[in-house]
């Protein structure tokens, strides 16, 4: 077992018994990819989307069988970019598992080649810029020519796949389907956090991924099962964290894993061994980390325009808010018109400063919304 100094992981996949539940979702997941199916996990961010298909891969049943490459494009505004990180993740990943496995796939970036380079142990290094991929269809249609070759089958993970609807190549989403039809040898599991978009590409006949993928919608954790998971690694460093605690975090966070973890992280660090953690420390962990983002969240308010501003305020103090372009919602927060308020809107959207689920805008980070709560 490995041994961490703190069992209430923020960042990544570490091991297993760090890894609360998605005992269901991870059998489902398996079934479908072992299967030959291709896959997207629709859910809100931070709900723990990439911990799953990051504990999938480590099972034996995909770790010794598959080559496995997860990629996240939330960062990526065009196909070329899309390309250059996939290929630099496909490397990075190919590395360690010997010359065989990396030489084929260099071997296939023709369009690259002259950009790899090796260190002293022979070992090739990505040392190629954005502008490099000259043609990013060919080296797409490159990438995919190894995952054809590949000596084992792959299974290749898209986080936060709806971005590749934003780019500027309007064919990117047919272009993509096309190769991956066309790729026996691979399995491909999108992931994505704005759900009316994910929706939007798998479901609407009218899109070029529709039918393709068994569809995985990712709730919370079972609460009772997420508060064993949280006093048993309390009980494991001799300490203790009344269950009510864990109960009061999970109701007020809804459930979101990223959330429950980062304050449950720092609840388990000033709790000393031999003591309980109580629910009169869960203000004092909130506002810790609240202060730690504070400039940061300061500075995300001074460089939004005005209207933006007064329409992220309003939604946050409404919580779960309804009907924006109304007269009420406009009338009760001194907003200006409602083509304003729609305008101010869509910019709140496009930046994720405020996410829809359903009827409902609200805020997307729970601890921004509570930092501008706190104003």
């Amino acid at each position: 077992m490995l041994l961490i100094n703190n069992p209430f992981v923020t960042s990544g996949y570490i091991a297993p018994e760090y890894f609360c539940d998605r005992e269901k979702e991870t059998e489902e997941l398996l079934r479908w990819l072992l299967n030959e199916n291709n896959v997207a996990i629709i859910s809100t961010r931070r709900m723990g989307k990439t911990g799953l298909i990051q504990h999938c891969f480590q099972l034996a049943e995909v770790k010794d069988h598959y080559y496995t490459f997860l990629i996240d494009i939330y960062a990526t505004k065009t196909l070329r970019e899309f390309v250059f990180q996939l290929g630099k993740v496909i490397l990075t990943a190919l590395k360690p598992k010997g010359r065989k496995a990396w030489e084929l796939f260099i071997n296939s970036l023709t369009s690259l080649k002259a950009g790899f380079t090796f260190d002293m142990s022979g070992m090739p290094q990505w040392n190629i810029e954005l502008g490099d991929v000259k043609s990013p269809e060919t080296t797409l249609d490159e990438i995919f020519h190894y995952l054809s070759l590949s000596d084992k089958p792959c299974i290749v993970a898209i986080d936060e796949f709806q971005q590749v609807a934003q780019y500027p190549e309007k064919n990117t989403e047919a272009l993509l389907r096309t190769y991956i039809q066309h790729c026996p040898n691979a399995r491909f599991v999108f992931a994505g956090s704005q759900r009316h978009l994910m929706g939007e590409m798998f479901i609407s006949p009218a899109r070029p991924f529709y039918q393709s993928v068994s569809i995985l919608h990712l709730a919370a954790i079972d609460k009772q099962k997420y508060i064993e998971f949280a006093r048993h690694h309390f009980r494991m460093a001799q300490k203790d964290i009344d269950e009510e605690v864990v109960a009061s975090l999970y109701d007020r966070f809804e459930g979101i894993t990223w959330y429950l973890q980062k304050i449950l992280n720092i609840l388990f660090a000033v709790t000393p061994p031999g003591e309980v953690c109580n629910k009169e420390m869960i203000e004092q962990a909130v506002h810790f980390i609240l202060d730690s983002y504070s400039f940061t969240y300061s500075e995300l308010l001074y460089q939004l325009p005005e209207k933006q501003k007064e329409l992220l305020i309003a939604i946050c103090k409404e919580g779960k808010a309804t009907a924006l372009t109304s007269g009420k919602f406009i009338h009760k927060y001194s907003l200006p018109s409602s083509s304003s308020v729609q305008s101010a809107l869509k910019g709140l959207l496009e930046k994720d400063f405020v996410t829809k689920e359903g009827v409902f805008y609200m805020v997307y980070d729970r601890f921004f919304s509570l930092w501008l709560k706190r104003m």
